[in-house]
């Protein structure tokens, strides 16, 4: 099992930027498909963006296309998205976890990372 954790939330106003990191403590992240995933309160956990293993093919939710970026850097085991003109509706916990649009399984979610954006 890859373990990972998440990091760079935070409190932003309407417009900013953050960039969120995924870690692997444990094993190498170079052979997953990843997926950034959010969840706000009262709601379900949608799909925010995905990455290939290779890093060469992207695909994003149409909420955040034009403004999130995804990447990844398999030689540190670490996978980013970038979040440009944030907007309040933006505001949820980010998770990130093999997968693609949907995650290849519902277990060992880790804490994620908050993201808040003030209007």
């Amino acid at each position: 099992q890859v373990q990972l954790v998440e990091s760079g939330g935070g409190l932003v106003q309407t417009g900013g930027s953050l960039r969120l990191s995924c870690a692997d403590s444990g094993r190498t992240l170079s052979r997953y498909d990843m997926g950034w995933y959010r969840q706000a309160p009262g709601k379900e956990r949608e799909f925010v963006a995905a990455i290939a293993w290779s890093g060469g093919v992207t695909y994003y939710a149409d909420s955040v296309k034009g403004r999130f970026l995804v990447s990844r850097d398999n030689t540190k085991n670490m996978v980013y998205l970038q979040l440009n003109s944030l907007k309040p509706e933006d505001t949820a916990i980010y998770y990130c976890k093999p997968g693609w649009d949907t995650p290849y399984d519902n277990e060992n979610w880790g804490q994620g990372t908050q993201v808040t954006v003030s209007s």
